[in-house]
């Protein structure tokens, strides 16, 4: 973060300052996690006030405070009508003030990795700010543009979203100079009521660009009519998995017999052939989308080829990891929506050899839609014949039912089942590949299964 004094970020969050002037150098939110001389900013949200939590900063060596009203703490305070607001303001000024080149990625599903993608390929490029972990929301884009620095080349900011509104208020902090919807599909249908609904909070990312903003468009998966206001002053640019008819597409896809994919790159600099270090064909349109970002930011194809070679793991993002000589854990327990679970049954189906074991989770905020959508996983797996399948969840029940498997009402019956039959099996090769919604927490078995077999 650059360092601003204390009246400028008052100025900045349109605060009015109470005690001396300091100069500030880090912002957190957590007092977990405060470091000596940093202005703490006292959130307020449904369940939680940090006020609370203000003399407890102070005594852990926070410097000042952003509240919304005056505490009985002997440091320096900006008082602001609704904090949540002011660490937005102070974010995005942050940010502006550093001039990095951003862009700003969304999606129904794939965003974290097209991110990590990107900011691996353009690391070939210089040095890159991009969004750690899941700080993708209201309070996390801004505490990740509060990260900017002047030696930064390039920003990648993943945007996400649970309700209709929220993209708009992010990319306005933001304000990148390329944005991208990686797709969409019935995700957090609780918060947007239809898939017309996530189009719609989708497509508010290329609000944030100004009049010829770069705005890079998924022929496969799109808003159509629904984003014809907000694109009609945009550079557009195409990108698919297979359209030729795209800027960017892919060809010739074929599967390692570990699972990685390879395939022809076409872009308008040129085609180049690439094997990904990240497992599933899915992955390729997820490569296409990240090549098409990098090019517009300077990327040459052999950069790609680096870049996506050298990509790192995404912690529980279809983690691959051999436990045992007969054991192969594939841990994609951090989130699930439709798409991604035909994309790990369709992963799961590749490995030919010995049991597989497709463990999943509910899929969460999914509305009325729910068991329908959920019954289309399952419908979309009974074909493969899997040798086990483990449901944990009211509505995953149904895909078990549709595969002739099982159904488990606790993580420790389910956790005990697998570890009963993978003990008499122990002989036979095995792939479990662990997936569902956060919520669901199967996590919880990915880890189990983790500590007991290595």
């Amino acid at each position: 973060m650059i360092a601003l004094t204390l009246s400028d970020i008052a100025n900045i969050v349109e605060g009015s300052q109470s005690g001396g002037e300091i100069q500030i150098q880090e912002v957190t939110t957590d007092t977990r996690a405060i470091q000596s001389g940093a202005l703490f900013i006292a959130l307020v949200g449904e369940r939680f006030d940090a006020h609370d939590f203000c003399q407890q900063a102070a005594d852990k060596g926070a410097a000042a405070l952003i509240v919304e009203r005056q505490l009985d703490i002997d440091i320096p305070q900006v008082i602001v009508a609704d904090s949540k607001v002011a660490l937005g303001l102070l974010g995005a000024e942050v940010h502006r003030r550093c001039g990095t080149k951003t862009l700003a990625i969304t999606g129904s599903c794939g965003k974290t990795t097209v991110k990590e993608m990107v900011a691996s390929i353009l690391s070939g490029l210089g040095q890159v700010l991009y969004t750690a972990g899941n700080f993708n929301n209201d309070i996390g884009v801004p505490l990740t543009l509060l990260r900017s620095t002047p030696q930064d080349d390039f920003s990648v900011i993943e945007l996400g979203a649970n309700h209709i509104g929220e993209i708009a208020y992010t990319t306005a902090l933001v304000k990148p100079d390329i944005a991208m919807v990686n797709n969409v599909a019935e995700a957090h249908l609780e918060g947007f009521g239809s898939l017309d609904g996530v189009k719609t909070a989708k497509g508010e990312i290329y609000q944030g660009l100004t009049a010829n903003g770069t705005a890079l468009i998924n022929l496969d998966s799109q808003g159509e009519s629904i984003w014809s206001e907000v694109l009609q002053d945009k550079n557009l640019i195409t990108f698919s998995k297979q359209n030729t008819n795209a800027d960017f597409y892919g060809s010739d896809i074929a599967m390692s017999s570990e699972g990685y994919p390879l395939f022809t790159l076409h872009t308008p600099i040129g085609n180049v052939e690439l094997q990904l270090s990240l497992l599933g064909e899915h992955n390729v349109a997820n490569a296409v989308a990240a090549s098409a970002l990098a090019i517009q930011c300077g990327a040459t194809l052999e950069q790609i080829k680096i870049g996506l070679q050298s990509l790192s793991k995404v912690k529980r993002r279809v983690d691959v990891e051999k436990l045992t000589e007969h054991i192969t854990l594939i841990d994609d327990s951090y989130n699930a929506s439709v798409p991604a679970m035909k994309a790990a049954v369709d992963l799961l189906a590749q490995f030919k050899q010995g049991q597989r074991w497709l463990i999943l989770g509910n899929m969460a905020e999914l509305g009325h839609e729910s068991l329908a959508l959920h019954k289309e996983v399952g419908q979309h797996a009974a074909p493969f014949a899997f040798e086990h399948v483990l449901t944990y969840g009211e509505d995953a029940k149904i895909i078990s039912d549709l595969c002739g498997g099982m159904h488990f009402q606790s993580h420790d019956s389910m956790l005990e089942y697998i570890e009963r039959n993978l003990t008499q099996l122990n002989q036979t090769s095995h792939t479990l590949l662990v997936k569902g919604a956060l919520s669901a927490g199967m996590y919880t078995i990915a880890n189990a299964l983790k500590e007991t077999y290595t």
